[in-house]
């Protein structure tokens, strides 16, 4: 982690200086003196190599997020990191659809989304949709008993 120190600015309030009405004047001073100091930035670095500004509030990337997973008949409450992979996600939805990883296929926001896609550089908030699919190839081959990936011959 690298810390980088800058100054940190913050708006005086012209009630508060100086003195005032109420005869408050050490308000002010004690106000100013918080915003005079240097305070120190935490920074992060990014799976996709983005140098940032460390999170401080609740939305922090590594923690846990729900997001509910939709095939055509059931829905599917999965909690996972949001610094997880797509890949990452269809090994836990291969626990619970009985899909094996290659045989699923991922839509967000309209989209398949590839294995190697980070779920919170694409944009997956806690409790978003996902839709899973079965791919249809795969599919096929079931349909036709060559699931096991060997050759036959048809004859007409």
């Amino acid at each position: 982690m690298i810390k980088l120190r800058s100054k940190m600015f913050c708006r005086a309030s012209f009630k508060l200086g100086g003195n005032g009405a109420n005869g408050n004047s050490n308000k002010g001073s004690d106000k100013a003196g918080s915003c005079g100091g240097l305070s120190e930035i935490k920074w992060e670095l990014r799976p996709g190599g983005m140098l940032v500004q460390k999170r401080e509030s609740g939305d922090s990337v590594g923690e846990l997020i729900s997001v509910r997973v939709s095939t055509l008949s059931q829905w599917h409450d999965i909690s996972i990191e949001a610094t997880s992979t797509f890949g990452e996600l269809k090994m836990v939805l291969s626990l619970v659809s009985g899909l094996e990883p290659r045989e699923q296929r991922i839509l967000f926001k309209g989209k398949e989304r590839e294995d190697s896609e980070y779920l919170h550089m694409v944009g997956v908030r806690d409790k978003d949709k996902v839709f899973l699919l079965e791919d249809p190839a795969i599919k096929e081959r079931k349909l036709h008993g060559l699931a096991d990936g060997t050759p036959c011959t048809i004859s007409v």
